[in-house]
């Protein structure tokens, strides 16, 4: 094999500081005006976007680093106590690696299975299985979501109950539940209420 090289400067482009990341929460609510209220009903308290496909579509698509297609990558951010709600990837396998906390993963219609995992322990779930998951610690915790896309479409939609968009739609507007489906929140899986 023939190596290359590339440049301190080319390099730079290739690095993500966590200190410069900005969560999805943030992007979203500025450029669509989705409240950061809303996000933290669904999904972590901050969710900071690293890398995803060049052509990925969805909440994350702001992400510094444009990869190769199937996987995408975030940091979860979850206070004592946070997490995200019972939901469902319909073509990607979700695999949280505990960076720092200690968290439970909930699995099942109902999020009637649970495991915990603690720093650097790492749990995959495959598509379709409603899951969610919760910060145990007393202190911030964090989960490196490792989001593996199964299909061509790079693209992860994450399907909720109905009544999670219900409820969103009565607090925030149904235009706040139109927003939120555009990048790839939906309201319409046989997902019970957590």
């Amino acid at each position: 094999m023939q190596t290359t090289t590339i440049t301190p400067e080319e390099m730079e482009r290739r690095t993500v500081r966590f200190r410069k990341l900005e969560s999805y929460q943030a992007q979203h609510g500025a450029a669509a005006g989705i409240p950061v209220a809303a996000f933290e009903q669904i999904a972590a308290h901050r969710v900071y976007p690293v890398m995803v496909p060049a052509d990925y579509a969805g909440r994350s698509v702001e992400a510094p680093l444009k990869g190769a297609p199937g996987l995408a990558i975030t940091v979860a951010e979850c206070p004592p106590g946070n997490g995200a709600g019972l939901h469902a990837h319909e073509q990607s396998v979700e695999n949280f690696f505990c960076l720092s906390g200690r968290f439970e993963i909930a699995w099942g219609d109902r999020g009637e299975h649970k495991t915990v995992i603690e720093p650097m322990d790492m749990v995959s779930v495959p598509p379709g299985v409603c899951r969610s998951f919760k910060n145990l610690a007393s202190e911030t915790g964090r989960l490196l979501v490792l989001i593996q896309i199964l299909t061509d479409e790079q693209a992860d939609r994450v399907h909720f109950a109905p009544s999670v968009g219900e409820a969103l739609a009565k607090s925030f507007g149904s235009g706040t539940v139109d927003s939120l489906r555009k990048i790839g929140f939906l309201f319409d899986a046989g997902v019970p209420a957590a």
